[in-house]
């Protein structure tokens, strides 16, 4: 079955960041849970690209989650929240490679100069972690049905094949490739607008 223009209709409607820290700023949990739903990806991502594990990931992540908490406040343009989350959470993972390193190199000969190993926080890691999260906020507008659509084709690994797609969908085989076609100009054009906003 097709995308069709009540699937168009249905696609979520995600709310600003000036909306949610408003909310957040009032006290509303359901506008924090929803704002750190929002940036868990984005939060979570940037250590797993510094090296950490799964494990060292999660308590990154809720370091930067209270700092957020605390200094949500003192943020003066809702918009430059992402900027200020990679920023918060890349400098969090570069003090922990630091610390990690000292550690070791209390038990070796090596200095903890020579051994650390940490990206620079730098143009390229900021426009990375920020496209990713353009796309992932321009999914989670979409049709629940082309959301699970793009996460099954492109996010899964390993990617199922087309018949196990289809049957978890409910729809044939053939009609998969005309709806991946839909949500995908979709995306684009959510995309393009989020591009130039």
């Amino acid at each position: 079955m097709p995308v069709t223009s009540g699937d168009a209709e249905k696609e979520a409607a995600v709310r600003g960041d000036d909306e949610l820290v408003a909310d957040c700023l009032k006290g509303g949990e359901e506008a924090w849970a929803e704002l750190v739903d929002k940036y868990k990806n984005l939060i979570f991502s940037i250590p797993i690209k510094y090296g950490f594990s799964r494990d060292e990931a999660a308590d990154i992540f809720q370091e930067v989650c209270m700092n957020l908490l605390s200094d949500l406040k003192n943020v003066r343009e809702p918009k430059a929240l992402p900027k200020w989350i990679i920023m918060v959470t890349s400098h969090k993972c570069y003090h922990a490679k630091a610390k990690s390193q000292r550690l070791v190199s209390s038990d070796s000969e090596k200095s903890p100069v020579d051994s650390i190993e940490v990206p620079p926080v730098g143009d390229k890691l900021v426009e990375e972690a920020e496209t990713e999260q353009r796309i992932r906020e321009a999914v989670a507008a979409m049709s629940p049905r082309c959301q699970q659509l793009v996460q099954m084709l492109f996010f899964e690994e390993p990617s199922r094949p087309y018949k196990a797609i289809a049957n978890s969908l409910g729809i044939s085989t053939g009609s998969i490739g005309f709806m991946r076609q839909q949500c995908l100009d979709r995306l684009r054009t959510r995309l393009k607008g989020k591009l130039f906003n």
